[in-house]
Parts: C-alpha cells; structure tokens; sequence
C-alpha cells in the first residue's frame, strides 16, 4: 500500500490537534484519558499533542482532581485563556468596534473608533487597521499572541474570497475586504496573522455557539436588528451562507406588499417595517446620519410618553414578531437569539414581538421557539468576528479558502 505523504501526515496531526480543542471547548475538565475515548485517539497520541497544545498556549493543566482512588489521579485540562487571542471587528455605519477575545470568550481590550466625515471603503477599512493596531499595541507583546483576526460586516460576504458583495447602508458593491485589509496592516505588528471576513449577524451567531456550546441550541438563529436586519443561521456545526454569501438577509424579506421604500430599492422590507427608522414619524429621520442618533431619539421619545412614537414602537415589534414567525416556521431553530441595538428599546419593541410569536404559534397548537436576547451586548458582532477566527482555526478541514495571512 501506498505511503501518507508528509503534507497528509502534517493535516491529519492538525486535524487531530484542533479536534482536541474543540473537544476541550465544549468539555473543560476532561482528562488525557478522557481526550483519548472521546476522539478515538490512542493515549500516546493524545499525550503528545496534548504537550504540543499545552506548549503552544492551547491548553492548560489545573488542580489535581481527588478520586479518593489509589494511584495516580487523572490531571483536568482547560483550555487556556491567557496567551493565545482573538482580534475581532464590527465594521459599523458609522465606526468600527474592536475587541481582543480569549479562546474562551472573554473579553480582554476594546477600542472603538468613529469614521469621521468619510465613508468610502478605503477611509472605513484604514479606521478598521488603525484600530486593530491600537488595539494589539495595549496587549502585552511577549505573552498575547494573535492567532487570528475576524471582521464582521453589514452586507452579504463571499467570505471564500474575503469580498463584501452588498452592503445596502454603506453603498458598497463588490469590495474585497480582506485584500484592503491585508495591504492596510502590511509591515505591522499583525504580519502573518490569518484573516477571516464575513456578515456581521453570521458572526454573531458563531460567537453566540462557539463560546456557549450546546447541542440544545443547534440549530441556532442569531437575528440582528439596527438600523438594517439580518439573520445567521447555524445547522449542525455549520454556519448556512448560500451560495453566494446572501442567506441570512431576512431584512429584505418582503413584509408588506407596496410598503415604505427600502434601502435595497424595494418596499415593504422587514428593514423598512422593523429597523431604527421605522419608528421615527415619516421625514423625521432625514438629517439623522448616526445610527445612534435616531435610537437615543426613540429612546428620549418612549421616556417622555410620547403616543406616536409608542405606536411606531409597537408596530415595529408587531412586524418583528411575523419575522419571527416566518423564520421559525422556514428553519425550525432550537433557539432565536435577539442582537443588535433595537433590543435595548426593551418591552414596547421585544414583548410585542414574543406576544405575536407566541399567538402565532398558540393559533397553531405548537410551542414557540426558544427566543433569548444576545449574552454579549454591543460586544456581538466583534466577538462574534473572534469567535469566527476561532471557529475557521479549529475545524481545519472545513474552512473555505480565505483571504490568508496579513502579508509582510
């Protein structure tokens, strides 16, 4: 029989050594022996990547577990949140937030960034490098490695050619991100770092599993609602991209036949019944070029009692919750997980849309989907972006091609 050639011995120890990993992310505690039933690994193989991963900042060994056995008592194995991390990016319509992330999903450092007066992608993408290197030069250069950096964005993403197709609230068409990106950082103190680019709510949805797992929650459906909306929807470990990056764009799922304009051209989008500027009485959006602007509005509005404004409020979660139940009828998700900033105007807005689900599903005799709100705040997306590096860096065989490593 033919031998393995060295490259194929070399993806079969990485495929080995990430399954380790991930094994240690759902199941902190375990023991070598453990490692070696769960993965079908002999106990020597696993001893010795163990070391490499211990080593290497993967993993680490903690106290002595007490058996009240005689011999030797089996050392638990953590994954180690001290060295290695994560640098993960929301690119915003109006800044770019960035965090430093654990391989356990902590957050270490964020820096957040205002675009200014311009919005092309070349000025956005140059905020977004200049925020990543600001952000790694308060890491301690000796004991934080970076092993990879994500980016999320808000349109749909060829994340095999590291390219925004569409992002309908920036005006881009056909950016290649992750070439920009690589040049912006070239010579930097990211050399050689992989990058990973996708939609801003697949993202979050990764962050909401990878740092949280549990095969309660598959599949999961991470909805994001700003000033646009969009979906990531998570099956089996995968993340559901299409085929050319658009799944998930449920704001531009037709809500309402010849309803309000949307930003993609159409009329009755869910982003044109359900987004920030939905709320706000018809024109009044106009001369509001921040996102946070018309949200702190609505806000100032529903604490001032003002009747107009709480029914926009309502309505809005009243389309929220056909949106829900048209993405729980299409994907039949164990959880939906609610992000993004319309979620802090809180019972007007997110108990309408339950209510409307809930009566949905009631008319229908089933129960309703699991609905929680994000567990990582503002912090979603740029997790998320982390937990992307993460996820493409442990499951080897399954990552599509990407953008490669920031270039010297």
């Amino acid at each position: 029989m033919p031998t393995e050639s060295p490259g194929s011995q070399q993806l079969l120890k990485v495929v080995n050594r990430m399954a380790l990993v991930r094994r240690m992310c759902a199941n902190p505690g375990l023991s070598r022996a453990d490692l070696a039933t769960a993965v079908g690994l002999t106990k020597s193989t696993v001893s010795m990547l163990v070391r490499e991963l211990i080593d290497e900042g993967w993993l680490v060994e903690r106290e002595i577990v007490a058996t009240g056995e005689l011999g030797r008592r089996p050392t638990p194995l953590f994954i180690d949140d001290s060295r290695l991390l994560m640098l993960g990016a929301e690119v915003g319509i109006e800044s770019v937030r960035v965090v430093a992330v654990s391989l356990t999903g902590e957050v270490l450092a964020t820096v957040v960034a205002n675009y200014g007066s311009g919005r092309s992608a070349k000025v956005c993408i140059g905020s977004l490098a200049t925020a990543l290197l600001k952000l790694r030069s308060q890491l301690d250069p000796v004991r934080h490695q970076i092993i990879g950096i994500g980016v999320g964005l808000p349109g749909g993403v060829d994340e095999a050619n590291a390219v925004l197709r569409f992002a309908p609230n920036l005006g881009w068409r056909d950016v290649p991100v992750g070439a920009l990106l690589s040049e912006k950082l070239a010579g930097s103190t990211l050399v050689g770092v992989p990058l990973f680019i996708q939609n801003e709510a697949d993202v979050a949805a990764l962050g909401e599993m990878e740092f949280n797992p549990s095969q309660a929650s598959d599949p999961l459906l991470y909805l994001s609602i700003n000033q646009g909306v969009g979906a990531g929807v998570i099956v089996g470990d995968r993340l559901l991209t299409g085929s050319r990056g658009f799944a998930g764009e449920v704001g531009h799922i037709i809500l309402k036949r010849n309803g309000p304009q949307c930003s993609c051209g159409r009329r009755g989008c869910a982003e044109a019944m359900i987004g920030l500027r939905a709320m706000l009485p018809a024109g009044e959006d106009a001369g509001l070029p921040s996102l946070s602007t018309p949200l702190a509005e609505i806000q100032r509005r529903l604490a001032a009692g003002d009747a107009e404004v709480l029914r926009a409020v309502r309505r809005a979660g009243s389309y929220l919750g056909v949106l829900l139940q048209n993405l729980a009828a299409a994907y039949d998700p164990a959880c939906i997980v609610l992000g993004g900033s319309c979620v802090d105007l809180g019972e007007p807005f997110v108990e309408t849309a339950l209510q409307t689900l809930n009566d949905y599903a009631a008319a229908a005799n089933l129960l309703p989907p699991m609905v929680q709100t994000s567990r990582f705040g503002a912090d979603a997306v740029a997790v998320g972006a982390a937990a992307l590096a993460r996820f493409r860096l442990t499951r080897p065989m399954a990552a599509p091609n990407f953008v490669g490593a920031v270039a010297a």
